[in-house]
């Protein structure tokens, strides 16, 4: 289903076995009888092909979306939810390079409906561990009565000996814009759909709601992962319907000879090469075939031009896929926003700029007909002014959120090092408490405590989210603007500043999505021109497969592993083992998904460049021989000339040599 919707939509029109341009009487004059039902028909693939297309995209946008609801709900950390992220392109891997070959040659229609059943009833598969799970329990301070005043959270410790601590352990050319620009709309729903379930308790349905004591602003939320996976199997599955219901092939519509390409494709295609199409009644012979394969994977590796290109995607994409993976807890962690809030903008603003930017790589390609070195040009100045643009990202981050004994003193006066980090002070060395929980409590001097143990709390008043606690040491310790020594269930929130930092890296960020999406359709049209024509639809999905094994799988894998690295405070769970990161050190973590998505970019442009530089390279070579042979043409044909001048002037009747002397 990811080979182009182009090659999908010329391949499912092919009904016979004569080369292209001799076209049968039938076939070239069709009646408005004929002519009828095929653009029925076709429009049916067509809506079906948009459809599928749709639906898969939503489904992936909608994956992006949950991958920190999944990270809390099961406990795990970045570099293991990369890995299920991954395992999403895993499928692509075992059968696209097979289906993109054998497909153009067999009952295409029903194999993408079998394709969507297989996708449809896997993303179904991923929301059941809910409904097989225990449900969720998050860490919390929980008073032994219901009365408003509940016992000291601070158990005091008549050996005044500090705890032992515990071991710590993500029309063809209308047709093709029609079905991209439908695949782009898709993330867009995706996104929405995430945002609008992350409001959603995650057992919602299965436990009382007034219970819960936790916002979506908590950093202890999970919403309802589960639900959007439901939404997406069940449009998957219906997209599936109607290509069970088409048939193989299609009578090829009357339309204009597409003239305007020959000429740029005979510059950069060595040999001539007469498509054939398969009619309808044929079987396909399928050792024929897989004799054809290894040969036509030789023939496309030795394209250098394509070989480079590939390489160049592959970077960059391992660049895109992996940033926008862990873009929702980017915002989340950097910015202080919630789940919601994340993808909410992600799916509302930055999605629209990439489809936007698309749109317009492809009206400059065609208003301006653009040649095949012309867009290699504007793929690599796409690139390049985007990254630089990301650059700026750098700047528009926001410092630590302080937390006492993790980024500043129990003292508020001085951060503290990776080596005095310590959760225990002499304001709570009284205290029982354990330093693997994590309930956060904000206290009145602005300060994030990992517990209301930690921060030596005495009492508390209220209950649920209206949880006071009162008498606390080391708020005291501190001192506040209004000198009390109090705190409130959560995380105390970022400066007035983050906030201004958030809008502006919003701009950004928009900015950046747009200039990098200008060159997809230049390097689409650059990939397309710089193959054979009989192997455009193999040479998509090798190109596809790459994408996937090479960058979709690994990408998310890696920088979530080097995420992990950044964590602060781990989670740990019942029976002992690590669990999903409490919290984040702000700049580590800004600089690490900054730096390695850079870092990638500017591969992937060095890449680009090299692609340029041998288009070049094979132009200037063509052109030399072509000009050498219309000399060699030329000189011949004055030679002739003379020939024949001088061969017609002895013959001439009244010419006697020393005529001209005489005269």
């Amino acid at each position: 289903m990811d080979t182009s919707s182009k090659e999908n939509i010329r391949l499912f029109s092919k009904n016979s076995m004569q080369p292209v341009g001799r076209l049968s009487f039938q076939t070239e004059y069709p009646s408005p009888e004929e002519k009828q039902p095929c653009c029925g028909q076709l429009k049916v693939f067509l809506g079906a092909l948009s459809f599928v297309y749709f639906a898969k995209a939503l489904a992936e946008g909608y994956l992006k979306s949950t991958i920190t609801q999944i990270e809390r709900r099961f406990d795990i950390p970045s570099s293991l939810v990369g890995i299920i992220d991954g395992s999403f392109e895993i499928g692509n891997l075992l059968v696209i390079a097979f289906v993109s070959y054998f497909g153009a040659k067999l009952h295409r229609p029903k194999i993408i409906g079998a394709g969507c059943l297989i996708m449809g009833v896997g993303t179904l598969l991923i929301a059941m561990p809910q409904f097989f799970m225990e449900h969720y329990k998050y860490e919390r301070y929980s008073p032994v009565s219901n009365s408003t005043l509940s016992i000291s959270p601070c158990l005091l410790d008549s050996n005044n000996s500090l705890p032992i601590p515990v071991a710590e352990k993500s029309q063809s050319k209308i047709n093709n814009g029609c079905v991209q620009t439908v695949a782009i709309i898709g993330p867009i729903f995706g996104f929405l759909l995430g945002s609008l379930c992350a409001k959603l308790y995650v057992d919602i349905g299965f436990v009382n709601l007034d219970h819960i004591t936790i916002t979506p602003k908590d950093p202890q939320w999970v919403g309802a992962w589960w639900l959007g996976y439901l939404i997406a199997g069940s449009i998957t599955l219906l997209a599936a319907v109607p290509f069970w219901c088409l048939p193989r092939t299609l009578p090829r519509p009357r339309s204009r000879e597409d003239s305007s390409s020959s000429s740029e494709k005979s510059k950069f295609i060595m040999d001539d090469h007469t498509d054939y199409q398969t009619p309808p009644g044929e079987k396909a012979k399928i050792m024929e075939m897989a004799r054809d394969f290894l040969p036509s994977l030789k023939s496309l590796f030795g394209n250098p031009v394509y070989f480079l290109y590939l390489c160049a995607s592959t970077v960059q994409f391992n660049s895109l896929f992996g940033m926008v993976t862990y873009k929702p807890k980017y915002i989340e962690q950097q910015y202080g926003q919630s789940a919601s809030k994340a993808n909410f903008v992600i799916g509302l603003i930055n999605i629209p700029a990439v489809a936007l930017g698309i749109f317009s790589g492809g009206i400059v390609m065609k208003k301006f007909r653009i040649s095949i070195r012309g867009a290699a040009k504007l793929y690599l100045g796409s690139s390049v002014l985007g990254y630089l643009l990301f650059l700026s990202l750098f700047a528009l981050g926001c410092e630590n959120s302080d937390v006492a004994g993790l980024t500043i003193s129990y003292q508020g006066t001085k951060p503290v090092s990776y080596h005095e980090r310590a959760l225990f002070s002499d304001c709570n060395s009284r205290c029982k408490c354990s330093e693997t929980k994590w309930e956060p409590i904000c206290g009145e001097n602005g300060i994030t405590y990992a517990s209301a143990c930690l921060a030596g709390c005495q009492t508390t008043t209220g209950s649920g989210k209206t949880t006071i606690f009162n008498n606390c040491t080391c708020v005291g310790l501190a001192a506040s603007k209004s000198g009390n020594s109090t705190g409130m269930v959560g995380r105390c929130q970022k400066d007035n500043g983050c906030a201004k930092m958030f809008l502006y890296f919003l701009v950004i960020a928009v900015i950046t999505s747009y200039t990098l999406s200008v060159g997809g359709i230049p390097g689409y049209i650059l990939l397309l021109r710089c193959i054979k024509p009989q192997l455009k639809s193999f040479a998509l999905g090798i190109y596809t497969l790459a994408v996937r094994v090479l960058a979709g799988i690994p990408s998310p894998i890696y920088f979530g592993v080097l995420i992990d690295t950044s964590c602060l405070k781990w989670g740990f769970k019942r029976c002992g083992s690590k669990g999903s990161c409490r919290l984040y050190d702000s700049n580590a973590f800004r600089h690490i998904y900054l730096g390695l998505t850079m870092m990638l970019g500017i591969m992937s442009i060095f890449l680009s460049t090299a692609v340029l530089f041998t288009l070049k390279k094979n132009y200037v070579s063509k052109h030399r021989s072509f000009r050498t042979k219309r000399e060699r043409t030329m000189v011949s044909t004055r030679i002739r000339k003379e020939n024949c001048t001088t061969s017609d002037h002895l013959l001439q009747p009244n010419y006697w040599p020393g005529k001209e002397t005489q005269l």
